[in-house]
């Protein structure tokens, strides 16, 4: 079979390059489509399989929800600082010892980290965001709201976007950072310097310390991590209704298109999927060849 579809030469064809034969350089023969393999390696999706995994996403969109519900009702008067601070030390604690429970005594290829060593970055951390909270609070003061709004937008969608769902813990450089510059803006527009410091530690227990625990969750107890993301998708949605009826319509419609919706097209579009495999691949060395290395 050549490329005019005439019959080639009496002379059989041979898949070598570094012999001269009578055929053009694109010529093939009658075997060339019998290699095609379809599909190789594909991966099928189970409908509720990929629910479950879609549940990080959704549990993460909630989180965003619940900070922005707290800050409304600080910016409302309706939360005083001191009450969200005894709280998030009481969920930091609770989350601490459970973190701990679920952790192995012994981890391969690297030391544990020590109650103190945990208590001395808890402590550095919290000195300089009270130290700091007074030049904080005055850091967007010639900056105009909606500007900080609009930043603060921008900053918790980064976040969203370049958040390492597939592996959570530790969260991404990228997606913490865009959390607290949106933190910062949000808690500047504050009352005082103790709003900051509450909303920033707030900050820090949601951002950064739950993806922690919720990977260690999914982890060693996968079936209470779906009860858990479950449990934070209502709260969010629940949270953001007491204070924007509107903005809780929303964000029930974007988790049920995350949760449910998008997974369902990924199943269903999952059966059109046709890749094709055969000798115009590029070739794959399968001899080891680490002793030339040497």
């Amino acid at each position: 079979m050549g490329p005019d579809g005439a019959p080639g030469p009496a002379v059989p064809w041979r898949k070598v390059l570094w012999e001269r034969q009578p055929f053009p350089d694109n010529y093939v023969d009658q075997r060339f489509l019998e290699e095609l393999r379809r599909n190789e390696g594909i991966r099928q999706y189970r409908y509720w399989t990929v629910v479950k995994e879609a549940g990080f996403v959704g549990e993460q969109l909630s989180c965003v929800a619940i900070f922005i519900t707290l800050w409304l009702y600080m910016e409302q008067g309706q939360l005083s600082p001191e009450r969200l601070l005894w709280s998030s030390l009481i969920c930091a604690l609770l989350g601490y010892g459970l973190h701990q429970a679920l952790t192995s005594q012994v981890q391969s290829g690297c030391e544990p980290r020590t109650r103190l060593a945990d208590l001395q970055s808890a402590t550095i951390f919290l000195s300089f965001t009270f130290g700091f909270s007074p030049v904080l609070k005055t850091l967007t003061e010639s900056v105009s709201t909606d500007t900080v709004y609009a930043m603060s937008a921008m900053m918790l969608l980064a976040h969203l976007v370049s958040f390492p769902y597939a592996q959570p813990s530790p969260p991404g450089s990228l997606s913490l950072n865009a959390a607290l510059f949106a933190s910062v803006c949000l808690a500047s527009r504050l009352p005082g310097a103790l709003h900051t410091f509450a909303m920033l530690s707030c900050a820090l227990l949601v951002f950064a310390l739950w993806p922690c625990l919720l990977q260690r969750l999914r982890e060693k107890a996968p079936s209470h991590f779906t009860g858990v993301c479950v449990g934070v998708c209502f709260a969010g949605v629940g949270g953001l209704g007491s204070q924007w009826p509107g903005g809780a319509v929303l964000l029930a419609l974007a988790l049920g298109s995350v949760t449910l919706l998008c997974p369902l097209l990924l199943v269903r579009l999952q059966r059109h999927k046709d890749n094709i495999h055969g000798p115009w691949d590029e070739a794959e060395i399968q001899e080891d060849l680490s002793h030339f290395l040497h």
